[in-house]
């Protein structure tokens, strides 16, 4: 790098690692045998919510804790948002390897506790070690990842990440509902057991990556107030609009205690030696640009695999119980994209085109998704949802992909952590903000019956309105009043995605302004190396 480069951007990170920085190429047949444990550690992470999801009734039922049931998720979704910072600083300050085998370890023992548990409060609290541990599966995979595969040659592994998000998605529900009706719902906990030792064995036997021993102090407070203000926020989305009001002083005094705690991190991560997410790394336009799109994404895959069942059980008449299989074609849309752009990238080098591609697609099934009406054909929804998958299959792995590579080595973690920070809480986000636009516009539907079908439908399981009601209670319906249901949930479908459509256009202009800075490998770190510099200096 020439001196003028350095003085344009003497704090933007260099996309090369450094030598001695722990990075160096493996055989193709060691990468394969860690990926194994990879994907089986990812797997783990996200199979576990679907699968307890399923089995939740039973669960509360042996348990008799029904009004604590939104807890047993909650607790764990607060410790994995809070923790996965943290667990990607720690990788890259102590080791990788080490991090993620205790961040394993200690979500097999939250699993085992879980299956265990005697009453609610036992398994609400296992569950919050449970999440802990899983705060770092997901940051451990991605950055040991960036670690072992220059980012040329990442396209080639990425579609198996694919393929273990549509596996887990649609696999989930059902080998809950299985464990359920046939073994004992503990299980449903105990089988993470067998798959977390094979993930361990791998990991310790195949991994080998350089040990780090670093004097530097683990930057306590800023993680603490990283922490409140996280938690602050997941419980805003958790709780708005459901236990209390939006405008409630208990909603009101978390934001203002979430503000105030991301004020004081931002100034304590500029005062300290070793912060547990680098501000300067936002002065890189590549990682801000990534991170906005991958808040967006998450935005709008979670809020599709939230709404899209109820639709096509209630509206569509299809099966609750296989209710997995529903998300398949998004899935099968996002799968098939995300390995063709993965082969792409290897083979080219070039990626900037593809999150352009993917949020304007991502938005065109977000629209289309929108015009979902009462007479909508499985198969024109099923086609919506195919567009809709492989807008985030040209995102997923992409998005990390720049993430990684806008950073310097020593910061892998962080990145890699930071961009699934930023997916998670835009999921949350999303679940919480279009769960709102949905029930008000579902209850204003039924607000138009008259009084008698009010009360019929408060009679027959519709207490609480429209949006309470469950496929289990259909058939009480009359058919005048089914229809009215009907229509109040396609017209609270519209609501949902056509403000997703609104906001991928964010999304859009983010990817509008990525740089394409060349992808370390081979011959061309040195150039990937300037024109980082370069980026960073405009």
């Amino acid at each position: 790098m020439t001196t003028q480069q350095s003085e344009a951007a003497p704090e933007e990170p260099s996309v090369e690692p450094a030598k001695g920085d722990g990075f160096e190429q493996r055989p193709h047949r060691e990468v394969r045998l860690v990926m194994i444990g990879l994907v089986i550690t990812m797997l783990l992470a996200m199979l576990d919510n679907l699968i307890v999801g399923t089995a939740m009734p039973r669960i509360v039922g042996e348990l008799n804790g029904a009004e604590h049931m939104a807890w047993v998720v909650t607790a764990y979704t607060l410790a994995t948002a809070a923790s996965t910072p943290i667990w990607g600083k720690v990788g890259d300050l102590y080791g990788r390897k080490g991090s993620f085998l205790v961040s394993i370890a200690i979500f097999l023992v939250g699993s085992a506790l879980s299956g265990m548990s005697q009453t609610m409060t036992q398994l609400i609290a296992f569950r919050a070690v449970q999440g802990l541990g899983a705060g770092g599966l997901m940051v451990g995979v991605m950055s040991i990842m960036g670690a072992l595969v220059l980012p040329r040659d990442r396209g080639k592994y990425q579609g198996m990440f694919a393929a273990v998000m549509a596996l887990a998605t649609i696999g989930g529900p059902l080998i809950g509902g299985f464990i359920t009706d046939h073994l004992n719902w503990r299980w449903t906990f105990y089988v993470n057991l067998p798959l977390g030792a094979i993930a361990l064995v791998f990991i310790v036997v195949v991994l080998k990556l350089p040990k780090v021993r670093s004097n530097a102090k683990i930057d306590y407070l800023g993680s603490v107030l990283l922490t409140v203000g996280i938690v602050s926020m997941v419980l805003i989305t958790t709780w708005g609009g459901h236990e209390y009001a939006w405008g409630s002083k208990q909603i009101l005094g978390l934001g203002a205690l979430s503000v105030a705690s991301i004020i004081g991190f931002c100034y304590v991560e500029q005062r300290v030696a070793e912060p547990v997410i680098p501000l300067g790394l936002f002065r890189n336009r590549n990682f801000t640009m990534v991170s906005i799109i991958g808040f967006i994404v998450g935005f709008a895959m979670f809020g599709a695999v939230t709404f899209l069942p109820t639709y096509q059980q209630i509206v569509q008449g299809a099966s609750a119980t296989n209710s997995g299989l529903l998300l398949m074609p998004m899935m099968f849309g996002m799968l098939v994209i995300s390995l063709v752009v993965g082969q792409a990238i290897t083979k080219t080098g070039k990626y900037r085109i593809y999150p352009i591609i993917g949020t304007v697609v991502m938005g065109g099934g977000s629209l289309l998704l929108s015009t979902l009406s009462v007479d909508t054909t499985s198969f024109a929804s099923s086609c919506y949802m195919v567009v809709l998958g492989a807008g985030m299959g040209f995102l997923m792995q992409v998005t990390m992909l720049v993430a990684q590579n806008s950073v310097e080595m020593k910061d892998m973690g962080v990145a890699s952590s930071s961009a699934t920070l930023f997916r998670t809480i835009g999921g949350s986000f999303g679940v919480a903000l279009f769960g709102t636009l949905y029930t008000n516009q579902v209850n204003h539907s039924i607000e138009k019956l008259p009084p008698e079908v009010l009360q019929h439908m408060q009679q027959n399981g519709g207490g609480e309105g429209m949006s309470a009601m469950n496929p289990a209670t259909l058939s009480k319906l009359p058919p005048d009043v089914l229809d009215a249901y009907q229509h109040g949930i396609s017209n609270g479908m519209h609501t949902v995605f056509l403000w997703g459509a609104v906001i991928s256009l964010i999304a859009v202009a983010a990817s509008l302004f990525l740089r394409e800075v060349k992808l370390r490998g081979g011959a061309d770190a040195a150039e990937a190396k300037a024109e980082a510099a370069l980026e960073g200096a405009v």
